[in-house]
């Protein structure tokens, strides 16, 4: 699933990383103008690391050489205070005009007023009509455009080529009971050779929950990925049952004892090492494996596993650019999301992150159209079968819910919790923080 360094929650931080940071924009206001028209905007981005920002400034650059009139100063707070940065800026109605905005991030600044609605400026924008349609719908919530996506990042299998050949299989699982019979049939603890890279320590929710919605897709309410069409939990679905039977299997029968801490580092490193067979992750990792000791031809990527009726539930993780409501030059900072959006910013920008591209005719780009990327192209072009739903992540209790809800998995792998314990748990926690608003 996707590192946590993405999904951390906005914490306290002193008003003083604020001031300092409107003081290095050269004045207190969120954009400055002169009098002969040129301009001056502040972009603050959030995933802040040195080559994510070189490659920033260096699209920011080319947008100047286009744009002689505006000049973009770019804010890179280290990732861990970051968000809590941008709030801080955003609440003050000071140094911001461009923003990185996620899916984590959009709900309380929108319903803070911090957030600039771009829905009458994109209309006359002609690079809107290129875009996927996961990407036209990400950004929008009540009619209201509060950010244009610069990509996804979502889950597929990465698997090895080689094993499943030599297990007697012709392709990769497209079920979760496939890949439990896959995995199952792979593992050979003597040889030190296991089917899955199971996620048991933080974080360990993400992929069971994975499986649950896999399980209870015709029912659910895709706008809304933790709850039913009729209201009701999806851990109150007798399917979830199945669900989540047929994943912690896949401990049992088909992964390593020592999976039962594995985060993100100790999955990853379990595929590279060729300790694996198979593991759920992000796009990000196909780099990673890239420059492994695996040779091309062992290993690849397959869609989402469905669940019984052939259907997966693909809750992308979306971030993108936005403009704060407090900013004085709205119409150069919409120009500039509309830049980072077009065509080739936005490629450029989702191939060097590893993100699965907002612009549909990236799919046709080598770069996406062959080797481990072509499963995200194929769930992407398949949108009835890998059905993209949202995950209630922007509520105030999530970081609670993970801790909680990790704890659980725990609790189950170490054999003091049953599966039908841990679904009715959650599904009385989901149930009375709904009820509690």
């Amino acid at each position: 699933m996707v590192k946590r360094t993405r999904l951390a929650s906005i914490a306290g931080v002193g008003i003083v990383a604020v001031l300092a940071l409107s003081a290095c924009s050269g004045g207190a206001s969120s954009g400055s103008g002169s009098a002969d028209g040129k301009v001056t905007l502040q972009m603050v981005e959030s995933l802040t690391n040195p080559d994510r920002t070189k490659l920033i400034r260096g699209l920011l650059d080319d947008f100047q050489k286009a744009n002689p009139n505006i000049t973009v100063k770019l804010v890179s707070p280290p990732t861990e205070q970051a968000d809590t940065t941008i709030q801080q800026m955003l609440q003050s109605g000071k140094g911001i005009d461009v923003l990185e905005t996620r899916d984590i991030t959009v709900g309380p600044f929108a319903n803070n007023h911090w957030l600039y609605d771009m829905t009458a400026d994109l209309k006359s924008w002609d690079g809107w009509s290129a875009l996927t349609d996961n990407a036209k719908k990400a950004g929008v919530s009540d009619g209201k455009t509060w950010f244009v996506p610069y990509g996804f990042y979502g889950l597929s299998l990465f698997y090895r080529t080689d094993l499943v050949k030599s297990a007697g299989f012709d392709g990769p699982p497209k079920s979760w009971k496939d890949l439990l019979d896959q995995a199952s049939k792979i593992q050979d603890p003597e040889k030190n050779q296991y089917g899955y890279a199971f996620r048991g320590g933080k974080n360990a929710n993400s992929n069971v929950v994975a499986a649950i919605e896999a399980y209870t897709i015709d029912d659910l309410d895709t706008s809304n990925a933790f709850l039913l069409k009729d209201g009701k939990t999806i851990f109150s679905s007798p399917d979830a049952q199945k669900g989540v039977d047929d994943y912690f299997a896949l401990f049992k029968k088909a992964s390593p004892p020592s999976a039962v801490s594995w985060g993100y580092p100790e999955m990853v490193a379990g595929f590279t090492n060729s300790t694996t067979a198979f593991l759920l992750q992000d796009p990000e990792v196909i780099a990673t494996v890239s420059a492994s000791s695996l040779k091309e031809d062992q290993w690849n990527t397959a869609p989402l596993l469905t669940g019984p009726s052939g259907k997966a539930a693909q809750p992308l993780a979306v971030a993108g650019w936005g403009v704060a409501q407090s900013s004085a030059h709205k119409d150069a900072a919409v120009k500039l999301v509309e830049y980072l959006s077009s065509a080739k910013p936005a490629t450029t920008f989702a191939q060097k992150n590893s993100l699965v591209p907002i612009i549909a005719a990236a799919a046709k780009d080598p770069f996406y159209s062959t080797g481990p990327w072509t499963s995200y192209v194929t769930m992407t072009e398949h949108p009835d079968t890998y059905v993209n739903v949202q995950q209630p992540r922007g509520v105030a209790w999530w970081t609670e819910w993970i801790q909680k809800s990790d704890q659980d998995v725990q609790s189950v792998l170490l054999g003091n919790m049953t599966t039908k314990e841990l679904l009715t748990s959650w599904d009385q926690y989901w149930t009375d923080k709904y009820k509690k608003g």
